[in-house]
């Protein structure tokens, strides 16, 4: 396989892992996502946003979400996102410290 096929092949998963959380599986929260996976749909689109900028396009971190989201982000939580309960939220903190701030390090 060439260099440009696996790049559109990579390009269309992303593309389609995006439309499922976006579309297909709303009821997924973010909290949840970090929990068990390490990342959510944020961080998806810091990886957007973080890809840009190493191609010299400048892009703010709402600019990111807002293509990734397909909306503004106070949209999609007023539209999605439910109250974390406060056992989510220090699993969440255990989570984001080591996977977030980990690889921002």
């Amino acid at each position: 396989m060439d260099d440009r096929t696996r790049t559109e092949i990579e390009a269309a998963a992303f593309r389609r892992l995006r439309r499922h959380l976006m579309e297909d599986r709303k009821d997924v929260q973010n909290i949840d996502l970090m929990n068990l996976a390490g990342f959510c749909r944020n961080c998806l689109s810091r990886w957007y946003q973080e890809a840009a900028a190493e191609r010299g396009i400048e892009m703010s971190k709402e600019e990111a979400r807002e293509i990734y989201y397909g909306m503004p982000y106070d949209t999609w939580k007023t539209r999605n996102q439910t109250e974390a309960s406060a056992e989510k939220q220090a699993e969440f903190d255990v989570a984001f410290r080591e996977n977030v701030l980990k690889s921002d390090s």
